[in-house]
């Protein structure tokens, strides 16, 4: 298979060029030594990288005799280069020697007469290698080369897999490891809040280690891979359909591309047929600053990518130099006549003559030539193979002539763009530091009068690779070049940004930096107004599978979904969240409460029945009601003290129950105003008693008024022995469990005041009532009270028809059922009223039944005694009376 020919590579293989004649005019460097260079063609394959690599390597010992003379032996830099894709180079270094020697000659067409032994790699007469591009034939040659200590110096390898120096002890490059390009980019993506990308790669080492670390790092960091797509070698239409139509179906508005140039130009030309737009790239530092990808065609899908690349420089006379490139007809130029045919598009007749004879030639002598003199450099450029040249010969002959004086200041390609070169800076640097780690070892900076490098030195690739990971020196430009323990460089990175200019055309501006070597946090740098995003516009876009939930909810994941696509839940009553994308909903602090957003907490507002309240105003009218009626009664009893009904049926018990139902009333004060802990204690036990003393005299009256009737039977002395004296011990004994009951509750659980929450959700106020620590003890104390209500229910039942005027029992009987009726509906009402309406419910319990006892038995005896006085006689109460 025949590679097509990269425009760019050729520019980085010239570079190299470039840079060895520079350095072979510098008087200082290398004095009195020249470098000399072979190029092979790895064509981006691991089996092409093998077939170039081991021409260059193995070497032909021949048995010799020794001859005083003058040699010169030119050391070799020899370079493999790849067409297709990223091209891959590699040199070979010796020095210039003028001495008595046994001469080695390394040639593959030998005097048949001679005795030779094929050596492989041991003893190799290469120096060092410059290259490859690609992580993956990189792999395969730095693996071959590393037990043998031949320095390989990478300048575009980039997969973290080389740093491992157990397999590739040999191996340097002049570009920074993906791994730290990687935490670069997830802290780029990261820091735009990109949390929802897909990612694009190769097959390949480089794209499949990067692909895998980025998608590590930035899951560790919280995001979340939408898609992946792999790009393969040679992908099938139907292939690049697929990915083209997930592409543009896929949510994820950013896609992180691990690839070159070459391989994503069929997706990208397929997305560009397409018209889809929208997509943010980012790009990783193989395509970054491709030209190729920015032709017209795909400026609407392509505007605005963002990514990483070398720092740049700007090479003095380096474009002087590459514009006075011209093919010629001698020997090695096939690379030159390739790339001048490819560029302007037509055919060079001396090519096709001198191919059909190379073609016919089985031995093409690719790395076979030695070059001792700096300006033979360009004219031993290595041939392709005969396949290449014929392949080349059927295309060349459809196309116009070339003179071969076309002018390449006039095109415009990747090869005469200059203004900033990366790649070709990282080519030019590991040059130099071979040139650097030679100039140490040669004691170049020790020489005599000479001026030169010392020349009676033989030194081997182990000791060169020795030297050459300690070189630390300045380029021209200002930066200091040297390898880690790793045979890494500084992790420096510019962050380019495609603009378009005034002209319409797509420009790589930089726009930020990484520096791996600086603290955390401080690695990154953008200046983020100055980037142009997808589609031209100046937001910064959008990637989210779900949008970040608001403040007031919280995140709910969905099932066997990424984490970043969720549901968002309104935060539970009581619970805050402040920030957008909350994972969690905070509890707010006790006696505070979530407002109606959610957003914050608040201070509970405390709820008690006030004297101020609507209800407690009227509750405190009624109980004021209620004791100034009890007053007037107690008041009118008093005056007409001396009068029969007055009299009737114990008087002194009667103005007891007045002042019982009197402390009724007042005894509802105390669950009026804010709980403390004197109120809350004293409200039960001042209901518990009030209530008690009060049916303990109805009590007592209901069964002086049964037996009042018993005594008219002749001989019953049963009212004799229940006098007065009687009738207060017994309300004495009926109160007293009452009393005990209270001071015991009282004194071992005492109720307290307590702020209750659970009506926050509902009201957003905490309710502060009296907390029944001991719930039992208010139970008894209503329990007893229902007692003695139902044993005056009952007697006064009993003696309702006693035959008498004025018969007290009917009244008895009347408000007993009213007061029952009362602390019957009481019970469920004071179970199922919220917050302060259950102290307004238990008040209005009190008051009801107060009332009750208070109106059916007194009222009757004052209507008598102020309005039918006549009726107030003991013949009237006795039921002597006869009508």
């Amino acid at each position: 298979m025949f590679c097509s020919f990269d425009h760019r590579a050729f520019r980085w293989m010239m570079t190299m060029v470039f840079a060895l004649e520079e350095i072979n005019r510098d008087s200082s460097l290398l004095p009195g030594v020249t470098l000399g260079f072979r190029i092979m063609d790895s064509c981006d394959h691991v089996h092409t990288s093998m077939q170039a690599l081991f021409p260059l390597i193995s070497h032909v010992k021949v048995v010799t005799t020794k001859v005083k003379q003058s040699v010169k032996t030119g050391n070799r830099l020899n370079t493999s280069k790849d067409i297709g894709g990223r091209q891959d180079e590699s040199t070979v270094l010796h020095d210039h020697k003028e001495n008595d020697i046994t001469r080695n000659i390394t040639e593959e067409r030998m005097d048949k007469s001679k005795q030779s032994e094929i050596l492989c790699l041991a003893g190799s007469p290469v120096s060092a290698v410059i290259g490859l591009a690609s992580s993956s034939p990189t792999r395969a040659v730095a693996h071959t080369l590393g037990p043998f200590n031949i320095p390989l110096v990478s300048y575009f390898a980039t997969c973290t897999c080389l740093t491992d120096k157990q397999l590739y002890p040999s191996f340097l490059r002049t570009v920074p490891s993906d791994l730290f390009q990687v935490r670069g980019l997830v802290q780029l993506v990261t820091s735009l809040e990109w949390l929802w990308v897909g990612t694009v790669g190769t097959t390949d080492d480089y794209s499949h280690y990067g692909i895998q670390a980025f998608s590590n790092q930035f899951r560790q960091r919280g995001g979340c891979v939408a898609f992946h797509l792999t790009i393969h070698k040679s992908p099938t239409e139907a292939e690049i359909q697929i990915m083209a139509g997930k592409l543009q179906r896929s949510n994820a508005q950013v896609v992180v591309v691990f690839a070159t140039e070459g391989q994503l130009l069929e997706l990208f030309s397929e997305l560009a047929k397409r018209n889809v737009t929208g997509i943010q790239w980012v790009a990783s530092e193989a395509w970054v600053t491709a030209s190729v990808l920015t032709s017209p065609s795909f400026h609407p899908l392509l505007e605005g990518t963002l990514g990483f690349s070398f720092p740049g420089a700007r090479i003095p006379t380096l474009e002087e130099f590459l514009l006075n490139v011209r093919p010629s007809p001698e020997p090695g130029m096939e690379f030159v006549n390739m790339f001048w045919e490819d560029l302007f598009g037509c055919r060079l007749q001396f090519r096709n003559r001198s191919e059909t004879d190379a073609a016919g030639t089985v031995n093409n002598e690719m790395g076979s030539d030695a070059f001792g003199d700096k300006s033979d450099s360009l004219t031993n450029l290595v041939v392709p193979t005969v396949e290449q040249k014929l392949t080349l010969k059927v295309l060349a002959d459809e196309k116009p002539v070339c003179t071969g004086s076309e002018d390449l200041r006039k095109t415009n390609s990747s090869y005469t763009d200059v203004s900033q070169v990366r790649i070709s800076y990282n080519v030019y640097k590991a040059v130099y530091a071979i040139a650097h780690a030679l100039h140490t070892l040669l004691n170049c900076s020790s020489t005599g009068l000479t001026g030169e490098c010392v020349k009676d030195i033989s030194f081997t690739s182990t000791e060169l690779l020795h030297h050459l990971k300690t070189v630390n020196f300045t380029d021209q430009f200002e930066e200091k070049v040297y390898f880690d323990s790793s045979g890494e460089p500084v992790p420096l990175y510019d962050i380019i940004n495609w603009q378009k200019d005034g002209n319409g055309d797509i420009r790589f501006v930089k726009v930020g930096s990484f520096d791996g070597s600086a603290p955390l946090g401080q690695q990154l740098q953008m200046e983020q107004s100055a980037i142009v995003w997808t589609r031209g516009q100046s937001q910064v876009p959008v990637s989210q599978c779900s949008a970040p939930c608001p403040a007031g909810s919280r995140k709910a994941r969905r099932q066997r979904e990424p984490h970043c696509c969720f549901d968002c839940l309104p935060c539970a009553d009581g619970e805050i969240s402040n920030v957008t994308g909350s994972s969690e909903c905070t509890k707010c602090p006790e006696f505070h409460w979530s407002d109606k957003d959610r957003v914050k907490c608040i201070a509970g507002v405390e709820e008690f029945l006030s004297f101020s309240d609507t209800m407690g105003i009227i509750l405190l009218l009624l109980i004021l009601l209620g004791v100034v009626l009890t007053t007037i009664i107690t008041t009118v009893f008093h005056r007409f003290r001396s009068t029969p009904i007055v009299k009737a049926n114990n008087s002194e018990i009667s103005f007891l129950l007045l002042v019982s139902l009197q402390l009724c009333f007042l005894c509802s004060l105390v669950f009026i105003g804010q709980p403390s802990a004197w109120s809350c204690r004293l409200r039960q036990a001042a209901f518990g008693l009030s209530f008690v003393l009060c049916l303990s005299c109805l009590l007592v009256k209901t069964i002086v008024v049964l037996l009042a009737f018993q005594a008219r039977v002749p001989g019953s002395r049963v009212i004799k022995m229940f006098g007065p004296s009687q009738q207060r011990a017994l309300i004495l004994c009926t109160t007293a469990p009452q009393v005990c009951l209270c001071a015991g509750w009282l004194l071992g659980e005492p109720p307290f005041p307590f702020r209750n929450t659970n009506y926050q959700a509902s009201t957003g106020k905490i309710v502060v009532e009296c907390k029944e620590t001991w719930p039992p003890g208010f139970y008894l104390v209503l329990g007893y009270i229902g007692l003695l209500a139902f044993l005056c229910l009952l007697l006064a039942f009993l003696g309702r028809k006693l035959p008498d005027a004025f018969n007290e029992a009917k009244l008895i009987t009347f408000s007993m059922l009213i007061f029952w009726a009362v602390w019957i509906t009481f019970i469920p009402a004071y179970v199922s009223s919220p917050g302060k309406f259950t102290v307004a419910v238990e008040i209005f319990a009190i008051l009801a039944s107060t009332f009750g006892l208070l109106l059916c038995i007194f009222v009757p005896k004052c209507y008598i005694i102020l309005l039918q006085p006549e009726r107030n006689n003991k013949k009237v109460v006795t039921g002597k009376n006869t009508r």
